[in-house]
Formats: C-alpha cells, sequence, structure tokens
C-alpha cells in the first residue's frame, strides 16, 4: 500500500465511532468501540503496520468514484473497470435501541452493477494502536482476531483464507447483479462467528440506515443558496457527535499532519469546550435543537463533576466528561507520510485557554433562548464561573491557537472574556435571575476599554495577536460575529483590509484562503510552515458578509470568497483542519470547527444576499 491523500476519505459513522474509508476501498481508520478507543484500523497513520480493511475492485485503467447516497452518511465507492463496474456500500446501523447489538456493526456491501469484475479482500486488524498481537481463526462463516482484551469478527460467505500476517484475504468473481455482504461484529459467543445476513436482511437495514439520515436531515431550516454543503456539514457534524452522552468531538482522527514530515501531529479525538460549543450554535442556527440540548446536558451530567468554582477551568474532555488525557507517542508507527511523531491524548487538557468560558456562555445564553430555559442550580454554577472571570481575567493564557511555548495577553481570550460576562448580564436579564450585575458591567467594560487600547496596534491599523504584538490573528474576525463591535466600525474594517493582504505584504490571505498568523516566522515555536486554516477562511466571509449591511462591494467580495473556499472541499464534501500549498488537506479530517463555521458563513452570506 501507499498513503492515500487526506482529501481521497469519506466517513461513516454512527454516533459512536466512525471510520474512515478512501476511494480505493480501504477503512484506513477505525477506533473501536468510540471515538478515543484504541484503533483497529490505523493504516492512515501506517500503511505498512497499521492494519485496514480494504475491498476493491483492480485492474489496470480502474477509475474511482465516491460518493454519499443522497442526504446519508451511507458511503459509496465505485470502481469503473473496462469489464464491469462495482460498487461498494459502506455504513453503520443507526437509529435503532441504544442496546442494540447493531451498533457495533460495520457493514461492507459489493454489488457488481455491470459486466463481471474480480474482488479482492484483505481485512488486517492492528489492535491497540498496533501495540497488541492477535491470534487468527478461521471458521466456517469467516474468521475472528481474538486478543487478551477483544475479539472482533468478519462475517460473510465468501471464504477466507489466513494470510499468515494476522489477516485474512479473498478473491472471487462477481457477475452482474450479484454481491457479497462482508460484517465486521463483535457479537461472536461460543458458537463461533454468526452467519452473515442474507439480501433481503442486509438490504432491509440499510433501507432503515437510509431513512434515519433521510428523516433527520428533513428537520433542517436551511433552504439557501448553499443547501448541499450546508446539509453535508450537518450530516457530518452529526457523525461527530456521541449519542450516548452528547458529546461533540472536535474531530475523529489523531496526527493527521498540519506540515508534511513535521511534528504538528495531534490528537483531536476529545471535546474541546471552545469547539462543541460553536456546534451549538450552528446545530441551532439550522433547527436542530436535540443535538444542542444532549451537548448542554453533556455539560451538566458529565463536564461539571470536575468544575471548581475558584479554579481554571478544563479545555478538554473525553466523551465521558473526564478530564486525563496524558499525551504519549507511538514511536512504533512512523506517522502519515513519515509524519512522525504519532501522538494520542493531548496535554492542552492541562493548559489555561481563558477564551472558553466566552464560547461556553454563549452556549448557555442560546440553549435559555432557542432548547429550555436555565434552571437555578445551573445558574448557581454559572454565577460562580462569572464571578471567577470578574478577578481573573487580567490573567495571561494559551490562547485559542494552544501555544505550547508562551503564554500572552491574547485578543481573542480578552474578547471572549467579554462575551463572557456580556452573555451573563443578558441571560440574568431575561430570566431575572439573581446576579452582582453593576460588577459584571463594570468588568466587562473594562476588558472593552482595555482590548481596544491595549489590543489596537496603530502601526498596523489592525488589532493584533496579543498586547503590544505586530502580528495578525484571523481569530480576531469573530469580534463582530460574537457583537462585540459593530461589524462596520472603522477599526473592524482596516482590520479586516490587513488581514485580506498576502503574506509577503504582512497579510493572511492567500487567494480566498486564511492562515491563522503569519505563516512566518513561527512564533509558536514549532518547526515547518503549516497550511491555511479552513475555520477561518469562513470566519472572513462572514465578517465581508456583516460589513457588507451598508456596502454592496463587500458583500459580493465575501460571496466571491465563499464561493471560492467550498471549492477546496474534497469530492464528498468535506474539509480537514487545513488547506496546504497544493491544495491538499492537512491537519485532522473532518474537522467540527470548519464544518459548523461553513454553516454560520452560509445561512448569514445567504440572509444577506436575500434582504
Amino acid at each position: 500500500m501507499s498513503y492515500q491523500p487526506i482529501e481521497n476519505y469519506g466517513i461513516v459513522g454512527n454516533m459512536r465511532t466512525v471510520a474512515l474509508v478512501g476511494m480505493n476501498g480501504s477503512i484506513d481508520w477505525y477506533c473501536y468501540p468510540h471515538f478515543d478507543s484504541p484503533s483497529v484500523f490505523g493504516a492512515i497513520l501506517d500503511d505498512k503496520n497499521g492494519g485496514c480493511f480494504r475491498i476493491s475492485a483492480d485492474s489496470d485503467g480502474v477509475r474511482h468514484k465516491q460518493f454519499y447516497w443522497p442526504s446519508t452518511n451511507v458511503l459509496v465507492t465505485r470502481f469503473l473497470l473496462t469489464d464491469g463496474i462495482a460498487e461498494l456500500e459502506d455504513f453503520m446501523p443507526v437509529g435503532l435501541p441504544s442496546d442494540s447489538p447493531e451498533y457495533r456493526h460495520v457493514y461492507r456491501r459489493i454489488r457488481c452493477v455491470r459486466g463481471s469484475v474480480r474482488i479482492s479482500v484483505t481485512c488486517r486488524p492492528a489492535f491497540d494502536y498496533g501495540r497488541q498481537t492477535h491470534d487468527t481463526l478461521m471458521e466456517a462463516n469467516g474468521a475472528t482476531f481474538k486478543t487478551g482484551s477483544l475479539t472482533l469478527a468478519l462475517s460473510t460467505a465468501v471464504p477466507l483464507r489466513n494470510d499468515g500476517r494476522g489477516g485474512v484475504s479473498a478473491e472471487f468473481m462477481l457477475s452482474e447483479g450479484k454481491s457479497q455482504v462482508f460484517i465486521l461484529r463483535d457479537d461472536c459467543g461460543e458458537g463461533g462467528v454468526p452467519c452473515p445476513p442474507s439480501e433481503e436482511e442486509a438490504e432491509e437495514l440499510l433501507r432503515g440506515t437510509v431513512n434515519f439520515w433521510q428523516q433527520w436531515l428533513s428537520a433542517c431550516t436551511y433552504h439557501g443558496r448553499w443547501r448541499d454543503q450546508v446539509h453535508r456539514s450537518a450530516l457530518a457534524l452529526k457523525l461527530l457527535t456521541f449519542e450516548p452522552t452528547g458529546a461533540i468531538i472536535a474531530a475523529p482522527t489523531t496526527s493527521l499532519p498540519e506540515v508534511i514530515g513535521g511534528s504538528r501531529n495531534w490528537d483531536y479525538r476529545y471535546t474541546w469546550m471552545r469547539d462543541a460549543a460553536f456546534t451549538v450554535y450552528a446545530f441551532l442556527r439550522i433547527g436542530f435543537r436535540d443535538e444542542a440540548a444532549a451537548f448542554m446536558g453533556w455539560i451538566e451530567e458529565y463536564a461539571s463533576k470536575h468544575a471548581r468554582p475558584r479554579e481554571r477551568g478544563a479545555v478538554v474532555f473525553t466523551i465521558n466528561g473526564d478530564n486525563q488525557l496524558p499525551e504519549q507517542t507511538l514511536d512504533h508507527w512512523e506517522g502519515y507520510r513519515g509524519s512522525s511523531p504519532v501522538r494520542i491524548g493531548n496535554d492542552a487538557v492541562s493548559q489555561f485557554q481563558g477564551d472558553i468560558y466566552g464560547e461556553l456562555m454563549d452556549a448557555f445564553y442560546l440553549s435559555n433562548k432557542y432548547v429550555s430555559p436555565t434552571s437555578y442550580d445551573v445558574w448557581v454554577k454559572i454565577r460562580e464561573r462569572l464571578e471567577w472571570i470578574c478577578e481573573n481575567w487580567q490573567l495571561r493564557d494559551a490562547g485559542i491557537w494552544e501555544m505550547r511555548n508562551r503564554q500572552e495577553h491574547f485578543v481573542y481570550s480578552k474578547v471572549m472574556n467579554w462575551v463572557a460576562l456580556d452573555r451573563g448580564i443578558r441571560l440574568a436579564d431575561k430570566r431575572a435571575l439573581p446576579a452582582d450585575r453593576a460588577k459584571w458591567m463594570c468588568e466587562r467594560d473594562h476588558i472593552y476599554e482595555e482590548v481596544m487600547t491595549k489590543g489596537w496596534n496603530e502601526k498596523r491599523r489592525a488589532f493584533t495577536q496579543f498586547y503590544g504584538s505586530q502580528d495578525l490573528d484571523a481569530s480576531l474576525l469573530i469580534m463582530p460575529l460574537v457583537f462585540f463591535m459593530a461589524p462596520t466600525d472603522p477599526r473592524m474594517l482596516s482590520t479586516i483590509s490587513a488581514i485580506l493582504k498576502n503574506p509577503r505584504d504582512g497579510g493572511l490571505v492567500s487567494d480566498s484562503l486564511v492562515y491563522r498568523y503569519p505563516p512566518q516566522p513561527r512564533i509558536d515555536g514549532l518547526p515547518g510552515e503549516e497550511g491555511t486554516f479552513n475555520m477561518c477562511s469562513f470566519w472572513l466571509v462572514e465578517a465581508l458578509t456583516r460589513a457588507g449591511q451598508a456596502d454592496n462591494e463587500k458583500l459580493d467580495h465575501a460571496r466571491l470568497l465563499f464561493e471560492r473556499v467550498l471549492g477546496y472541499a474534497n469530492h464528498l464534501g468535506l474539509y480537514a483542519e487545513q488547506t496546504g500549498p497544493q491544495g491538499e488537506a492537512l491537519g485532522n479530517f473532518p474537522q467540527a470547527f470548519t464544518h459548523l463555521a461553513l454553516i454560520s458563513a452560509a445561512f448569514n452570506l445567504d440572509r444577506m444576499l436575500g434582504s
């Protein structure tokens, strides 16, 4: 095997875990049973030792296409050959009772739709990130793979053979109209591998999964110009929710590099308060209240058990609300295209990132407005945190970009502390809740004045990354989006103009794509020049959109930029964290932050154009 481009993958999932399926029909990333569990297939991080599950129809000149069944997360990979066409359908069952064993299944059906094709199959697990050995046992209905702590089975009617390397393989011919089903499962007892389902049973399960996704998506209230892109983003975000607890993860992968061959490789399979709180906004904006309510419930029932009202709040949690995520490296894996180290866990859990209170309070405010009223018991906890902010917003922090080499007075963090107090005041007024309004208003105004004086760089005629810095920072495009200042304020317009310049001229934009901060020199202490940050590209679109209230030229510019950024999605409409210099996907994939920013930009741009 050789590494596929990151953008060559699609995902299927069941709101518990996901699998990345390449255009070549190979599952190269799959953690079981949950997003943050150890991987079973990890070839995307080590193509020789990571393990994969490939079903393909290969021959000279084969062409591949990949698409989702309309309005679903059922993935179809098509193999176009000179003597036939085969289609591989991948999905995980959803919409079943919570204790259904089907949630532990990955369904793969290969069909010949024209001619006659030769199919090859390889299933070679690498349990626990390749750290555990396993026994491979051939059985009547497939094969089992046994480790000390986990047994998985491949159930199929196709005769398999042991490849002698811990996996199984098969080759067979399919004629037109025929199909074969492969199920990866864990529900095999003493009786061995269960029989695979009949063609009719497999079809029924597929249709049930299709119906679930289509019915879920029918609740979307967005019917604007970019409906297909918004729908795909919503479906991707839904896959990144953990249904049993309501948690929302940042991305389903770890260590996909921001720089090929570099060390900017992080584990994103957890719940960042910042990312998830923004996701609440995106869900509510297009009508998905249940998902927003579930996440707010996760905060109250899971994450709050670690809350200490007089201490700094945690930044990142597991899907079960724990914040013990020790970072370690997997030295036995080479990393995607040699990009080491491969990391699991994340040291960001120990950082102080002062901005998270703003995103979280905005989520509470929106939940109170659109989902359900804030209870008194929850309000008491919110009030304690806001009192803490009044006393501690002056502290330096690691910022939204999680700097590992410095703490500064990051302007974004100060703005979000302003948001926290502002939303707290609004929430108290909405519900007539008891609060020290005078104190909160005084501190909120103090933050505002400080940002306008210390965060503004007169020489650059722009807000800069931290107090005293000369560097621009795309995160400050959030200022009009969170109503910190008017989108047409001269200082905001000047900041946007500075960001819009090419990096060689001191700006952050390269053909509609936006860097987080100047690519050179590096201020984060890490080697290598990363790609442009997709979320920031959509933030720029939205900032220009809002500035276009009284300026049609800016509105036209926003639409042009938006259409260009949409062109950098992969063939399925999915985005990684970043876009590289050749337009390639970089970083963990797909990333929630990118897709929620797309939804917000599409919603507001469409509304502005409509008016």
